[in-house]
């Protein structure tokens, strides 16, 4: 799916909000064995070459072979391009193009993670509109057809299944560039929770954590909107649910279908409101530290949602209700407050750090806080935080999280 709806969309109706532009692009497939069907749906595009972009550790696993073996038996030519590392670069999209290139792909299979997709995205970008990944930094900097593409994720978390952005790290800077375009949204999503059984628990865990601060920060955003709730709302109930239910039991097919279905729902929802000061502030953490995003937002999410509780507290409620953690008659302040406290139990009993100080091996001075809240007020997405943000307010919300 995707959606006009963004910082380059100001066009707004009478009554001042953004004005809504949404279609739906991504086809959903969903539920245990789907990924069986990955050849007889590549092949619906009546193509013959098909580009595999996937990891080593999926390699290993198996499940590359498996999703090859399903294109062959569709009688199509695939090339697996498996050298896809955790937050992909500028250098492993290129990788990704000078493999792909001389096989004059037809099709692009995004196999894996967010990281996988992402850098299949991003291939996509190169191998059919030419220059660099920072050309198509923002939105529709795409001036020619896109290939098709399907995802089939093997965790639960990103949503880039269900969005059109490629997050790319620049090699050098390791900061972050989101590059959207229509044409980039995957024209099918596979989503088999059998693939993610495999994950180790603390994948499952950042992952999923993801998912949900997803959820929460694309329901308050500027740009939130009646479909951006529906799909934030319907993600957070799923995501809150299961979460949990598959830390306990990590091969409980009902509730790792929940987390696939719910972190795909809550990617439809970014593509329509974007996203808040959490992910603003985490990009820089991961750029310099190489904190594990899920880890990094998943920290600083609850000192958002209370930073955040003076603007929007009744949108908090409704969450926190949601989830079962506060009545319907609390007060609005009181339930913001309760949402922060049940993500944090639910990272505690994930055992996932709750502080900037469990993360970092030194404290963090103030000339170190005052750069990363320099970097966290240039990133794109804390333009959409309901609360307005500059850097002195994103030293303060890294000091609150120490």
């Amino acid at each position: 799916m995707t959606a006009t709806n963004s910082a380059e969309a100001p066009d707004s109706v009478s009554n001042g909000a953004p004005a809504l532009d949404i279609t739906h692009k991504t086809r959903l497939v969903f539920g245990a064995g789907t990924s069986g069907q990955l050849g007889r749906l590549a092949a619906e595009f009546n193509v013959n070459r098909v580009l595999l972009v996937t990891d080593h550790g999926l390699r290993d696993a198996g499940h590359a072979k498996n999703a090859i073996r399903s294109l062959e038996a569709a009688g199509l030519q695939v090339a697996v391009f498996d050298d896809v590392h955790e937050n992909p670069t500028t250098a492993d999209v290129e990788r990704c193009v000078t493999f792909a290139r001389p096989g004059e792909v037809q099709l692009i299979v995004g196999l894996g993670g967010g990281s996988s997709m992402d850098c299949a995205k991003g291939c996509n970008f190169l191998l059919t509109n030419g220059g660099k990944m920072s050309d198509y930094r923002g939105v529709g900097r795409a001036t020619k057809p896109m290939l098709p593409m399907i995802a089939v994720p093997t965790t639960a978390g990103t949503g880039s299944e269900a969005q059109s952005f490629a997050v790319i790290a620049d090699a050098e800077t390791h900061m972050k560039m989101p590059c959207g375009d229509a044409k980039a949204a995957c024209r099918i999503a596979i989503l088999d929770p059998e693939l993610t059984v495999t994950m180790p628990r603390s994948v499952a865990a950042a992952t999923g954590v993801d998912a949900m601060t997803h959820a929460i920060e694309s329901f308050v955003t500027t740009r939130r909107n009646p479909i951006s709730q529906m799909y934030s709302l319907q993600a957070w109930k799923l995501l809150s649910e299961a979460f949990p239910k598959v830390q306990e039991s990590p091969d409980d097919i009902e509730s790792l279908g929940k987390m696939q279905l719910g972190a795909f729902l809550a990617g439809s929802a970014i593509e329509c409101s974007m996203l808040g000061a959490a992910h603003a502030a985490s990009n820089p953490l991961t750029a310099k530290f190489g904190i594990v995003h899920g880890l990094a937002v998943g920290l600083l999410l609850p000192h958002v949602i209370r930073w955040n509780a003076l603007s929007v507290a009744p949108l908090y409620h409704e969450l926190a209700v949601a989830a079962g953690w506060s009545e319907s008659s609390a007060a609005a302040g009181s339930s913001a407050n309760r949402l922060a406290d049940g993500f944090e139990e639910l990272l505690t009993a994930a055992e996932m750090p709750c502080s900037l100080t469990d993360v970092m091996s030194t404290q963090p001075d103030d000339q170190l806080l005052t750069h990363l809240a320099e970097e966290a007020s240039a990133q794109w997405t804390g333009t959409f935080n309901p609360r307005k943000m500059d850097a002195e307010a994103f030293a303060q919300l890294y000091r609150n999280a120490m």
